[in-house]
């Protein structure tokens, strides 16, 4: 009796990519390693319990997501302006005006050097496509988001004002709300709960600006609020939701499958065949903490960081296990030898570096992520892992083609099928 195992070999989405066969008791049993210890068996269902129940106990912190928060925010000099990024998001459009950007108790709050004098924050909604319609350059030079007097002759702004210039598609965008501060005022106010209604399917920023240079050093609190027609999920993420149901299911098809056929063959279960279980529940695990995570999110708008954390540290610990169980078997463990010998230091190393280097990433990119854009630490990332991950599996074609050579010229055809 045959059975198959697939486990997942991409970083991020779990496909199923390699077969591995369950080889019958009565084919070549005189070539294989003698069997492990038995009372190992139940110790890979005993820990996936005990960390379910232990990250069913810990108390969920809230974290940002979709609602976007700012603690005493200041605003950046960028050009002849100060503004500050309030968020950038893919946003379904709505015709029942469920999509929107709301702003809660949003506050803004100036030195007291510039108290003297009014003042001018604006706020500038707009889409991607839209970029190139705030600001502009007079004469081809250097590109300034606040119309200046140059401008202002030739475009027809207003002086001290963002530079804005109607969509071709809709002339109400892009969306410029004015807050004003008072003499002798040192804080101003937007309208709390004030909404901008989307009706297109895009890629939204939000920006704070300042063109008035007395306003060098104003901070904000608050919050902004950004919702999808179903939900608070960003645009990017909203299809994931599916993705993770459609692979918690398949990944609970293969659990069956492949627990029925290790509990059939108990007898003559494998030390790799262990491992090969841990991954294939640390698989279905992973996903279904997955969609756990994301339907929190895109109900609540608040992203659980603890659970996040959690389901990236799964996920790289099933992806380095996984890695480096095929480079133990191209090495011919549980097929040639019983062990690595001297190789075993080398892997685990290679196994510690490459689970910091995904547990890196990953933290980057998910925990606490707000916008839809990767910043900048997420690419730095990225070049250590890729080179992990191309240099393991380097070593395991390497590996593979030496001892299929070798177990050929023996004429080992068991082995041959095993590698």
């Amino acid at each position: 009796m045959f059975a198959m195992l697939c486990f997942s070999h991409t970083p991020s989405f779990l496909v199923p990519t390699k077969l591995l066969v369950w080889i019958p008791k009565q084919i070549c049993r005189h070539h294989l390693p003698s069997r492990p210890d038995q009372s190992k068996m139940g110790m890979n269902f005993s820990l996936q319990t005990h960390i379910f129940l232990l990250i069913l106990t810990i108390l969920l912190k809230p974290g940002n997501a979709s609602i976007h928060v700012y603690n005493q925010e200041s605003l950046n000099e960028v050009g002849n302006s100060y503004l500050l990024s309030g968020g950038s998001e893919g946003i379904f459009s709505s015709s029942d005006s469920r999509s929107f950007v709301r702003f809660d108790n949003i506050t803004f709050w100036r030195p007291k050097s510039a108290a003297k004098s009014r003042g001018l924050i604006q706020v500038v909604v707009f889409e991607a496509a839209d970029r190139n319609n705030i600001g502009g350059s007079a004469y081809g030079g250097q590109r300034s988001i606040c119309c200046t007097s140059d401008l202002s002759k030739l475009q027809g702004c207003k002086q001290g004002e963002v530079l804005r210039i109607p969509s071709a598609n809709d002339i109400n965008w892009p969306i410029i709300l004015k807050l004003h501060f008072s003499r002798n005022s040192l804080s101003t106010s937007m309208k709390n709960h004030e909404e901008v209604r989307i009706s297109k399917t895009g890629m939204y920023n939000l920006f704070f600006i300042a063109c008035d240079p007395k306003l060098k050093g104003v901070v904000m609190s608050g919050k902004t609020v950004w919702r999808n027609s179903n939900g608070y999920l960003p645009g990017r993420m909203a299809p994931l939701m599916r993705f993770y149901v459609f692979m918690s299911l398949v990944y609970f098809l293969l659990a069956v499958i492949w627990f029925t056929q290790y509990i059939r063959f108990r007898k003559d279960i494998l030390q790799l065949q262990h491992c090969i279980s841990v991954v294939v529940g640390l698989g279905l695990f992973e996903m279904i903490l997955w969609y756990l995570e994301y339907a929190n999110f895109n109900s609540t708008g608040m992203r659980p960081v603890v659970l996040t954390s959690w389901v990236v540290t799964v996920g790289a610990v099933r992806k380095t296990i996984a890695r480096l169980l095929v480079l133990c078997v191209s090495m011919g463990y549980g097929v040639v030898r019983p062990t690595l010998g001297g190789l075993t230091s080398k892997v685990l190393l290679l196994g510690i570096t490459y689970f910091l280097a995904s547990e890196l990433l990953d933290i980057t990119e998910y925990v606490g992520t707000i916008n839809d854009l990767s910043g900048r630490a997420r690419l730095f990332l990225v070049l250590p892992d890729a080179l992990l991950d191309a240099f393991i599996i380097l070593w395991i074609f390497y590996s593979s083609f030496k001892n299929i050579r070798t177990v050929t010229g023996e004429k080992k055809c068991c082995q041959v099928g095993y590698l």
